[in-house]
């Protein structure tokens, strides 16, 4: 069973498919503790939650009648279980994308039959996560897959711009650079990107954000 705190549909607010209608299953829990995350309530012990089998999950997407699932958290990869369903839903005509947090190994979920699409936050020194981070993910990672940089400050895009250029990133998978929203400003970004001339690499805001309440949550 998996312990599911939200499920909903909305849009992606972010990642190569944002703007288009995707089918969220949020699950309960995480391993870290970022000091930006707004869905902590999610990760808290006594967070409300429905236990739900992979094929409850499957239902639920199907009745939707929503091509994208997004799998997220809290960690999603925290739970064996949802290898089966990453299978079983990819297997029904399901594009699915999970998001991590970089600090899970991706390798039992990169060698799967049905191979979703990973988008994976490294966590920056603003987080106060970045040494738990797996450096070995870098080499699995693929040109459907997303690697995200949520940045607070400069020093924060400075440790991207290192990242991304010495594990090629730019040549692996999709590269976005968000603003920890409020923290930074994204024009500061955008003169980051100019002068560091970071070309492949992508600003995004979290559309969700700007079209609901930035606390709201089921969007």
């Amino acid at each position: 069973m998996l312990p599911v705190v939200e499920k909903f549909v909305s849009i992606n607010g972010e990642g190569p498919c944002a703007g288009e209608l995707a089918v969220f299953i949020r699950f309960k829990g995480c391993n870290l503790n970022c000091s930006y995350c707004d869905t902590k309530w999610a990760n808290e012990q006594d967070a409300p939650y429905e236990n739900m089998s992979v094929a409850d999950i499957l239902d639920y997407v199907t009745q939707t009648g929503i091509y994208n699932v997004t799998l997220t958290g809290g960690e999603p990869l925290l739970h064996d279980e949802c290898k089966e369903l990453i299978d079983v839903l990819i297997k029904n005509k399901h594009r699915v994308e999970i998001e991590t947090n970089g600090s899970i190994s991706l390798k039992k979920f990169a060698e799967l039959e049905c191979v979703p699409a990973f988008t994976m936050d490294y966590k920056l020194q603003s987080s106060g996560m970045e040494k738990f981070m797996d450096m070995d993910n870098f080499s699995l990672l693929k040109k459907q897959d997303t690697v995200k940089f949520v940045s607070g400050s400069i020093e924060d895009l400075k440790k991207a711009k290192e990242i991304i250029e010495k594990y090629n990133l730019i040549n692996r998978c999709h590269v976005y650079i968000s603003p920890v929203f409020g923290a930074i400003e994204p024009a500061d970004i955008v003169e980051f990107m100019k002068d560091n001339k970071l070309n492949g690499v992508r600003i995004q805001l979290q559309l969700h954000k700007f079209i609901w309440d930035s606390t709201r949550r089921g969007v």
